[in-house]
């Protein structure tokens, strides 16, 4: 659980890495001499390959992979001198059929805290052997691809800093306007009445005071208008559009595998609004894979997405539904109270028992609520509400 817990840390969105790596998979294979390098994250059910070298792949299933192995490994690296003859790998798709691979080198790619993220891993349709000098250097590369992932998640924090420091910016010059205003009017109606008093200096007391206050009251508008929002989305932020898309592109590939019909349907009047993207894909990602698990061939997987606007602050709902196996009322107060224990899929795919828990684990840290609607063997109803900032 804490090792899930750390990748979720990272809040990586896994399409968006190909061109950051490119130059380490490609050093990798070369160094090893094999026709092909990955670099994957494995999470609760996926094994996402974030850049590739050889070897056309987005993502598998955990249980099909053999990184899933690397990153338990008690030592430094994990090796399969011929998958052929290994029987945990000789019938998988990859040994069995095309590219008909032989041969596994892996390196996990661990934090500075011990958690294994995912795994360097170096394969070939050949037989290979790796000499000492070999591997040093490919653990090298390891560790400059966990530099980039650490990089990569200070400056993703850091731009979060420079939001909130611009919130607040916005949230003091909001509240500095309404006290101006206020100072300002009634400025004006004891210079009215000072005209018919005649009172020369206190008018022109009246007087720099309102100045002083025009000048105040402009500045803050200034600064709520430099601070509006752009259209074009930052780099921590969604919209229901592009979130739609996201989810599209990551777990297709997965309904299709499986027989699935997944759909994702999102609200129209507020499909353009922007909100935070923090922790969305591994909660959402992590729901549709358990819903996939548990839903059988030709069964369906439903997403609704929705920011509601409210005064204060939006909130964005999340439901995914399917028409799978479902819960029993225990099952659900054991997901709810961070309790559940590992199951296997109706396609016969290993559990962990890793992925509610996080949902529930991170819904939590932001704030937001869950609820599980289900009865055994009528499917299951997931609804996450998640509280937004207004952007």
């Amino acid at each position: 659980m804490e090792r899930i817990i750390s990748l979720s840390d990272y809040d990586l969105d896994y399409t968006s890495f190909q061109d950051n790596f490119k130059d380490l998979a490609k050093l990798a294979a070369k160094v090893a001499g094999t026709e092909i390098s990955l670099i994957n994250l494995i999470d609760s059910f996926t094994q996402w390959t974030i850049t590739n070298h050889g070897l056309e792949i987005d993502q598998i299933p955990r249980e099909d992979s053999v990184c899933q192995y690397t990153i338990a490994t008690p030592n430094d690296h994990f090796e399969v001198t011929d998958l052929k003859a290994d029987e945990r790998f000789k019938d998988k798709f990859y040994v069995a059929d095309e590219p008909n691979l032989r041969y596994y080198y892996g390196i996990p790619l661990k934090t500075g805290q011990g958690y294994s993220l995912g795994a360097l891993c170096m394969l070939d349709k050949d037989l290979k052997t790796l000499s000492p000098e070999k591997v040093e250097l490919l653990k090298i590369i390891a560790d400059e691809i966990v530099n980039r992932l650490n990089a990569h998640r200070l400056i993703t924090g850091l731009k979060t800093k420079l939001h909130e420091a611009n919130e607040t910016k916005k949230k003091v010059a909001h509240d500095i306007r309404g006290p101006l205003g206020g100072i300002i009017g009634l400025a004006q109606v004891i210079s009215e009445q000072g005209h018919d008093n005649e009172i020369d200096e206190v008018l022109e007391f009246i007087n720099l005071i309102q100045r002083s206050g025009r000048s105040l009251l402009e500045l803050a508008d200034e600064i709520l208008t430099a601070d509006k929002p752009q259209r074009e989305l930052k780099a921590d932020e969604f919209n229901l559009i592009v979130f739609k898309d996201k989810l599209e592109k990551l777990y297709t590939p997965q309904a299709i595998s499986k027989k699935i019909k997944f759909t994702i349907n999102t609200s129209v009047n507020s499909a353009t609004i922007p909100f935070s993207k923090n922790k969305l894909l591994q909660i959402t990602g992590n729901l549709i894979s358990n819903a996939m698990k548990f839903t059988p061939i030709n069964g369906a997987v439903m997403v609704d997405l929705s920011l509601k606007i409210q005064e204060s602050q939006n909130l964005l709902q999340i439901n995914v539904t399917d028409t799978g196996v479902g819960l029993s009322q225990d099952a659900v107060s054991a997901i709810l109270s961070g309790k559940a224990e590992s199951t296997n899929g109706t396609g016969g795919e290993q559990g962990y028992g890793f992925g509610l828990a996080l949902v529930k684990h991170l819904v939590d840290n932001l704030k937001g609520t869950m609820h599980i609607y289900s009865n055994t063997g009528n499917g299951a109803n997931f609804e996450i509400s998640l509280p937004q900032s207004q952007l």
